[in-house]
């Protein structure tokens, strides 16, 4: 992982979904980054597995940082400036809430503050973050690992649709390793009490890809400086 930031993007739905096992990993998911001090980044939102996650990372006095599109405050959707979800008066968690003006710029923004990722059950909002942080690290626009927990074998569809695109010939066999399945124990029954937590971040630890595998060079001088909007401050 980049070791300028301990910080961990997550995306997932801002609905339960219909198993208990996606609670259950978003809950143990939040335990396991605050007890091993890496803040949570996420979309903001207190609603869904979305809110389990923060809330869970807060119950462990953990850092959380939500960046919110302004339309949605202003739509009273996900977030407010300064959100307070758990605690006695006197002894309130708070969830650092950053509003940008964009969808782009909320994804720009969590990426760049984060080195790694990890996705859990969404929709389609979800599909499409997990998918652009991959291409960015599949173009060289930053080089971190993308990790699904594979909860009810919710990813698995995904895993054969790259699969295919291995087949035929779309995706380069070097870039199947992008994104790391945690599937989990073989049982179902068994994802409702699994330490899915746990495996994230073992999954994030031993993710290893050369700079040198992304397809550009993202510099706009001859002296080779990185310019990209996702350069760590």
């Amino acid at each position: 992982m980049d070791s300028s930031t301990k910080a961990v993007a997550v995306y997932c739905g801002s609905s339960p979904g219909t198993e208990k096992a996606f609670t259950s990993a978003a809950l143990s998911l939040g335990h396991a980054l605050a007890e091993a001090q890496r803040p949570l980044v996420y979309g903001g939102g207190s609603k869904g597995i979305m809110g389990v996650v923060s809330a869970a990372v807060l119950e462990r006095n953990g850092q959380v940082t939500g960046i919110v599109p302004a339309a949605m405050v202003a739509a009273g959707g996900e977030g407010n400036p300064a959100d307070v979800v758990l605690g006695e008066p006197g002894r309130e968690k708070v969830i650092e809430n950053i509003v940008v003006g964009s969808m782009h710029e909320r994804k720009v923004e969590m990426a760049r503050r984060a080195a790694g990722f990890i996705g859990l059950p969404g929709g389609f909002g979800t599909f499409e973050e997990v998918l652009e942080v991959t291409t960015w690290t599949q173009l060289g626009i930053h080089n971190k690992p993308v990790v699904l927990l594979n909860v009810c074998s919710f990813w698995e569809p995904l895993r054969q649709l790259i699969d295919n695109g291995v087949a035929y010939e779309f995706i380069k066999p070097i870039s199947k390793d992008l994104i790391v399945f945690v599937d989990g124990p073989s049982s179902h029954s068994e994802h409702e009490t699994y330490n899915w937590g746990q495996a994230a971040l073992e999954a994030l630890d031993s993710w290893k890809r050369s700079p040198e595998h992304g397809l550009y060079k993202w510099t706009s001088d001859k002296k080779g400086e990185q310019t990209d909007a996702l350069k760590s401050t």
